[in-house]
């Protein structure tokens, strides 16, 4: 079936329903509040509540292992700060669309990744965040989220008036719903006033730290192609998959004519406080269509992306071989603090699937429920996550912010974080042969595995 375009925009956007106050101990307190259970109508994304709780834990001068932001943790390349400095003075506005120059190097960027790109199709916006949050608003129609998934895409729907509807995954498919049960809960609305319409896929995933298979994306677009639905990649994480010899492959390249793609600077660059994203638009009259609707909302919620941002995202979507370097050692470091955390979770007991892209792996303490239930009365996903901060001083996030159940005992943690408290040490983390042996890295992990003893009653543990 073929996609007809987006759906109108005259549905009004119903208001949400206040959450109740929550009056727990601090680090119940922090979890209630990431997940929504406060006062605010909209409440502050839990990945940043999470980050700010920690600061000012930090400034109290408290320790904290760091395990909840999804956040690089590394210094801007300077090439790109000296980019950025050299295009301070461009104050003006312009187009809509984001500068020739920038549209143009997102498109050789997708293009040398086997996505023939036009730069007409490319849009720009503070963030891939801020664009997906305009094409959901733009399509008006309710999408199919994979469960788990990142804590602002369900968010995003509800904030557009639209009903975002969770879809489990398969095992080891983190990112892409199950194709059977995404057809089977778009044709169990297909006559309702609000069917399902798209559908969103991450590529790799956040919070699993993995990457679909090729045939996972094959059977979502054929699902798509049945049903009609628009499909959006977030491709954030492209160049963070471990393995590079790995295949990936793009929604884009099976279905081109249904799928929008969406990266950033903030992952495999380090730049997330930069706020500079790029959208690519499905081919066809559809996605000319489409891209004009979300110039018009962009043109009212953010008029331009910042200018010297652009000039700066150009030279890195250019992909010189001095960039190019440093993103490949970004990854190599990534992925060797990340595969150690997991091992070290394996050895405590706990399951979890070997992380392959990011910065993310996404134990289960399942094993431990009894025990956990026995001597800390944890009962949730949250109360873990409270016990982890309040006890250990320990940031992480629960399942349950993903769209997992309650009583999910999983934990998305992030290791971006554990390179170095100084850009000198995270510098050093970047080009040791082992990071593992530096003081810094060696201490925080020691410091997990020593958490991950004393949480599961275990007299020790070694990686």
């Amino acid at each position: 079936m073929p996609w007809a375009g987006p759906a109108t925009l005259t549905e009004p956007i119903p208001p949400r329903t206040p959450h109740p106050p929550n009056a727990g101990i601090p680090g119940k307190l922090f979890v209630a509040e990431a997940l929504g259970a406060c006062r605010d109508q909209v409440p502050v994304s839990a990945t940043l509540a999470a980050n700010e709780v920690l600061d000012r834990r930090r400034q109290r001068g408290e320790p904290v292992l760091p395990l909840a932001f999804g956040e690089s943790g590394l210094p801007v390349h300077p090439r790109l700060r000296a980019e950025l400095a050299a295009a301070a003075g461009r104050g003006a506005y312009g187009p809509v669309a984001g500068s020739e120059r920038l549209r143009a190097a997102a498109a050789g960027y997708w293009s040398r990744r086997c996505l023939a790109t036009n730069p007409d199709a490319v849009v720009a916006g503070p963030g891939s965040k801020a664009l997906l949050f305009a094409a959901v608003l733009a399509l008006r129609t309710s999408i199919a989220v994979p469960r788990p998934s990142w804590v602002s895409y369900a968010a995003q729907a509800t904030l557009c008036g639209v009903t975002p509807h969770f879809v489990g995954t398969v095992a080891g498919e983190g990112g892409v719903c199950d194709p059977d049960a995404l057809e089977a809960a778009v044709r169990s609305r297909q006559h309702s006033k609000r069917p399902i319409g798209a559908v969103l896929v991450t590529l790799p995933d956040n919070p699993t730290g993995q990457l679909a298979s090729p045939d996972a994306i094959r059977a979502l677009c054929a699902v798509a192609e049945r049903n009609g639905l628009l499909i959006v990649s977030d491709e954030i994480y492209r160049d963070l998959v471990h393995d590079q010899d790995r295949p990936f492959l793009s929604p884009a390249e099976v279905a081109p004519e249904r799928t929008v793609v969406t990266t950033s600077l903030s992952k495999n660059l380090s730049a997330g406080g930069w706020r500079i994203g790029v959208a690519r638009m499905p081919d066809g009259a559809c996605g000319a269509a489409l891209r004009d609707r979300l110039l018009g909302i962009a043109s009212e919620i953010w008029s331009a992306a910042p200018g010297p941002m652009q000039e700066a995202a150009a030279v890195a979507l250019e992909e010189p071989a001095d960039l190019a370097e440093h993103i490949g050692r970004c990854r190599r470091l990534h992925a060797v603090v990340c595969q150690d955390a997991a091992r070290r979770c394996a050895a405590a007991g706990l399951d979890v699937t070997p992380p392959r892209a990011a910065f993310y792996l996404y134990p289960d303490f399942a094993p431990w429920r009894d025990g956990l239930r026995a001597r800390f009365g944890v009962e949730t996903g949250a109360d873990l996550a409270a016990l982890l901060l309040d006890s250990y001083g320990a940031g992480t996030l629960p399942g349950s912010a993903f769209g997992e159940s309650a009583s999910c005992l999983r934990l998305r943690l992030a290791t971006g974080q554990l390179y170095g408290d100084t850009d000198a040490e995270r510098e050093q983390a970047l080009a040791a042969a082992d990071p593992l042996r530096l003081p810094w890295i060696s201490a925080a992990l020691t410091r997990f595995s020593d958490i991950l003893a004393d949480l599961g009653g275990l007299t020790e543990l070694t990686a």
